[in-house]
């Protein structure tokens, strides 16, 4: 027996168990570059157009910080800058995947009874970051096909698709050693993301601040982070490639601090000893309150995360407009995206309705917290006391719909303050936006009302409420690409969010919406009060 012994069976395990999550995320990430590539190619065919289109975002730092740098007015240089967010968002589903399948196990008790056979203390975190590691790499290789078959050049696809895997890469073994350092799920997650939120904040301060990568003052930032590494190996530009064994050497000096920890530590334990508890059970004093201290850190820090995107896209709102301006074919997407004939705010109105499938992902957190508490064993001794089964899912199901009205209302607050201020009228900008982000909230609300109905209905897939969110992610970004017909479209809740910054936008919409959210609850509280508890 040896430290790995065992590896190749968790595994199979974890590929079992993530066998319709994970070809979801891989599949939806990968076809994203190749559609951005046939947009810009149809909307910028000449290099007069693209060379404009450059200088008016490459100048304007919000637009950088958001999307990061752009090396050059080829179509693939534009498409690297603008499938930036994709090494961001193969980072963030790396760590939860590593998290999900190390400490969460663990505190499952699962790890343990696995452990009581021949199990190497070494297979577990290897199982999870292999499964993390191939995952990357088929999503880079995936990414680069279809680039290269969207006819760029095969060797800047490649060094792309290499940069975002290696950038999940690094992150997956951040999420290793964030399991070894805390005894629950809740923090490690929390230490994980918090590194990814250092590193993004690293990347927009350098990039925002240095010139669009050509060598600013604040430049060094982005260097400092991670996910600044995979723009400036400068794919379909001056290429280099070398940039690449950053990542490497990151993942090699973060995989040697984490396993030594995983060996020495106790089952069950972390390097950070758990903090004492109140001597009093102040504000626990019913279901709502329990709810609120479970669920208030994770609000918080999406509260904040939506004001900083807020203020980054209200201030790039007017520069981009400027930036698209000359090209009529853009300024008609733009208006018929944005609902109004005015570029920033149809600019302002398409970034905003983008905001609200990341609410609908915080709404589905919220709801499926239930579920996670239920498999815990955690909901059985509460239900055995006078707390009955409606309140205690009611106390969940109110964050999982005030969680996505506060953030989006909060994102809107912030893109109004940040335009508003650069056009001299945040008095009637600040209004407008905040309208423009409140009428995201019923869409968000049907996805966190599916996700309390598979709880309270079919408990065992409720994880599907994350395929549904993916569905509605690749019908929104790739639906007009494919040339889908409205009806397919119309799948998605967010396909029926009006554009309240148009001057003709109805409210019918936002109730039809509301009122499938509300039945979809209803449904949720009524199956979840006549089903067994806990459900095997």
């Amino acid at each position: 027996m040896t430290a790995l012994t065992g590896t190749r069976h968790l595994v199979r395990l974890i590929l079992r168990r993530d066998r319709v999550l994970l070809p979801i995320w891989i599949l939806l990430l990968a076809v994203l570059p190749a559609s951005y590539a046939s947009a810009y190619a149809e909307l910028y065919p000449t290099a007069a157009e693209r060379a404009a289109y450059l200088a008016g975002t490459a100048s304007n730092p919000s637009i950088v910080a958001l999307l990061g740098p752009v090396y050059g007015d080829s179509i693939g240089a534009l498409t690297v800058q603008r499938a930036g967010l994709l090494a961001l968002i193969a980072a963030l589903v790396s760590v939860l995947t590593v998290v999900r399948h190390t400490r969460t196990e663990e505190e499952a008790g699962r790890r343990e009874l696995l452990g009581a056979t021949v199990l190497g203390r070494y297979a577990g975190l290897t199982a999870a970051l292999l499964v993390t590691y191939t995952a990357n790499v088929l999503l880079g290789l995936l990414a680069a096909g279809g680039l290269i078959a969207a006819g760029l050049p095969g060797a800047g696809s490649v060094l792309f698709g290499a940069g975002v895997a290696l950038t999940g890469v690094a992150f997956a073994t951040v999420g290793g050693l964030a399991a070894q350092l805390t005894e629950g799920a809740g923090g490690a997650r929390g230490i994980g993301l918090g590194a990814l939120g250092l590193a993004f904040v690293l990347r927009l301060a350098g990039d925002a601040g240095g010139s669009g990568g050509t060598g600013g003052d604040a430049e060094w930032l982005s260097w400092l982070s991670p996910l600044g590494w995979s723009a400036r190996s400068r794919a379909y530009a001056d290429q280099r490639p070398w940039v690449l064994l950053l990542p490497v050497l990151f993942s090699v000096v973060v995989a040697l601090v984490a396993y030594p920890v995983a060996v020495r530590r106790d089952l069950g334990a972390g390097v950070f000893p758990s903090r004492l508890g109140p001597a009093a059970a102040a504000g626990l004093a019913g279901p709502f309150g329990l709810a609120w201290r479970l669920h208030r850190t994770q609000l918080l820090g999406w509260t904040v995360g939506f004001g900083l995107l807020g203020l980054v896209l209200g201030g790039a709102a007017d520069a981009a407009g400027e930036a698209v301006r000359g090209n009529q074919q853009v300024a008609d997407i733009l208006s018929r995206l944005g609902g109004s004939s005015a570029l920033a705010e149809a600019y302002l109105g398409g970034t905003l309705s983008l905001t609200a499938p990341a609410a609908a992902g915080y709404g589905i957190q919220a709801a499926l917290r239930a579920r996670a508490e239920e498999t815990a064993g955690l909901a059985e001794p509460l239900l055995a006391t006078a707390v009955s089964r409606t309140r205690w899912l009611a106390a969940h199901l109110v964050f999982a719909l005030l969680g996505p009205a506060v953030v989006l209302s909060v994102a809107g607050l912030a893109t109004g303050l940040a335009y508003g201020l650069s056009v001299s009228d945040v008095g009637g900008e600040l209004p407008r936006l905040l309208g423009a982000g409140l009428a995201q909230v019923p869409a968000a609300w049907v996805l966190s009302g599916l996700a309390a109905l598979l709880v309270g209905w079919l408990p065992r897939f409720s994880a599907a409420a994350w395929a549904a969110l993916a569905g509605c992610l690749l019908l929104g970004q790739l639906g007009a690409v494919l040339g889908l017909d409205q009806w397919a479209l119309n799948v998605s809740p967010f396909t029926h969010t009006p554009q309240v910054l148009s001057e003709n936008w109805q409210v019918a919409p936002l109730a039809a919406l509301t009122a499938t959210a509300a039945a979809l609850l209803i449904g949720a509280v009524a199956t979840f009060r006549t089903r067994d508890i806990p459900t095997p």
